[in-house]
């Protein structure tokens, strides 16, 4: 069920959206898993690798659950990909008091904000440049999210804002009036 849709989000780490792309290399394709705070866009996990597997998103999941520690009712919410859907995630959602929210099938639209995510960081990261390696584009992607996307890209939604400087607005004003 849907539920990230009929919330009113008025802080962070109230609902997170996941979701994967895939990226190619000269000599192989990796895929990326990101999970962004629908709140703010920022970019609070991410994980890259060779593989489809559930571990992919997992790792994405564990970095965000030890950085941004999200009180338990946080809405976790994805596509139905198997990834997702895996015993192994489900059981780390549930262990953290997450509770997860699974679009409809093909409406990627629900997953939005991952879309445009995914967008930017082709256009403005992965399409500009070329790679040596997996090492190298971690590297690269870790230095775009971190540096740039995170803390300077400016959003329109946010008030023309960077991420990171419209959670710290956000967390300077009251819980219910949200930034201005």
């Amino acid at each position: 069920m849907n539920l990230a849709n009929r919330m009113k989000i008025t802080g962070m780490n109230q609902v997170w959206v996941a979701d994967i792309t895939f990226i190619r290399l000269k000599a192989e394709f990796v895929y990326l898993a990101v999970l962004l705070d629908k709140f703010s866009r920022r970019v609070v996990g991410w994980n890259l690798d060779r593989t489809l597997t559930a571990r992919l998103p997992l790792g994405a999941l564990e970095q965000a659950l030890m950085e941004r520690r999200p009180p338990a009712g946080l809405v976790h919410h994805s596509d139905r990909g198997t990834q997702y859907t895996h015993a192994g995630y489900l059981r780390a959602l549930y262990e953290h008091g997450a509770v997860p929210s699974i679009g409809r099938p093909g409406t990627p639209g629900d997953n939005a904000n991952c879309e445009s995510f995914f967008r930017t960081l082709k256009r403005e990261e992965i399409d500009a440049r070329e790679y040596r390696g997996r090492e190298d584009l971690r590297l690269n992607i870790a230095a775009f999210i971190d540096t740039y996307y995170n803390r300077v890209r400016l959003h329109s939604a946010l008030g023309y804002r960077p991420p990171a400087e419209f959670e710290a607005i956000a967390d300077s004003c009251d819980a219910t009036s949200g930034p201005n």
